[in-house]
C-alpha cells in the first residue's frame, strides 16, 4: 500500500466544546504521539481526511504542523459512520514494524454454500505485524474450496510479504456447517452478530458513537 500525504495544522485549544467548533467548520481534531516524544494536538481538514480513509490508507505521510510518518492508530466516527470526528496518529518510519487491525472479509463462492451450508464470518478482524508500506485494505479469507463441514484458518490467509498476523495459527475465521448443527450461524448468541452467507442480515438501527 503506497503512503497518502496530509496536511495538518496546530491545535492550541483542547476540549469538547472547541472540538465541536472545529468540527462545524470542517475540521478533523487529531492528535500524534508515540516513539517518547511530546504528543501532539492536530486539526487536519475533513475533506482530506475522508480521501485518506476512502483510498485506504493507514499509513500516511504528515506535513504542515510536524513532518513525520504516522500510523492512524484510531479513527473515531460520527453516529452514522459518515463523518470523522477524530484521529489518533502514532509516528512511525516506513521501516519499523507496526500492529495495526486489519479488517477480515470473505472472497470467493462456497461449494458448501452450494450444497445448502451456512457459511460465517466468525472473526471480522485481525491484528498484523508488519512495515507500514505493507499495510493490506483488507484480509480476505478465500472459499472457493470451503464445503460443508469445513473451515478456514490463520494458517489459510494469504498475507503480504513480511506480515504475521498476531493470532493463533490455529484460529478459526471462517466455517460451513449445515443449519441446525452445532456450530451454525442461527445458534450464534454473542452480541456481535456475525456475516453470514445465505441469510439477510438483520437491520441495525444504530451506529457506532
Amino acid at each position: 500500500m503506497s503512503s497518502e500525504s496530509l496536511e495538518v495544522m496546530p491545535r492550541e485549544l483542547t476540549g469538547t466544546a472547541e472540538c465541536r467548533r472545529m468540527r462545524r467548520q470542517g475540521l478533523v481534531p487529531a492528535v500524534l504521539y508515540g516513539h517518547g516524544e511530546e504528543c501532539v494536538n492536530l486539526v487536519a481538514k475533513r475533506e482530506a481526511v475522508e480521501a485518506v480513509v476512502r483510498h485506504g490508507s493507514v499509513f500516511v505521510e504528515l506535513h504542515g504542523a510536524v513532518t513525520s510518518g504516522a500510523v492512524i492508530r484510531e479513527l473515531q466516527w460520527d453516529t452514522f459512520g459518515t463523518r470523522p470526528l477524530h484521529i489518533d496518529f502514532v509516528r512511525a518510519s516506513k521501516s519499523e514494524r507496526v500492529h495495526v487491525k486489519v479488517p477480515l472479509d470473505m472472497k470467493g463462492e462456497s461449494p458448501g454454500h452450494r450444497n445448502g451450508g451456512v457459511v460465517t464470518l466468525v472473526v471480522h478482524e485481525l491484528e498484523l505485524e508488519c512495515t507500514p508500506d505493507a499495510i493490506p485494505d483488507h484480509l480476505h479469507a478465500v472459499i472457493n474450496d470451503l464445503d460443508v463441514g469445513g473451515s478456514i484458518k490463520v494458517s489459510d490467509l494469504q498475507l503480504p510479504e513480511g506480515a504475521r498476523v498476531l493470532a493463533d495459527a490455529d484460529e478459526v475465521l471462517v466455517t460451513c456447517v449445515r443449519p441446525g448443527e452445532k456450530g451454525s450461524a442461527e445458534e450464534e448468541e454473542s452480541a456481535s452478530e456475525p456475516e453470514v452467507i445465505g441469510r439477510k442480515p438483520a437491520e441495525d438501527g444504530e451506529g457506532a458513537e
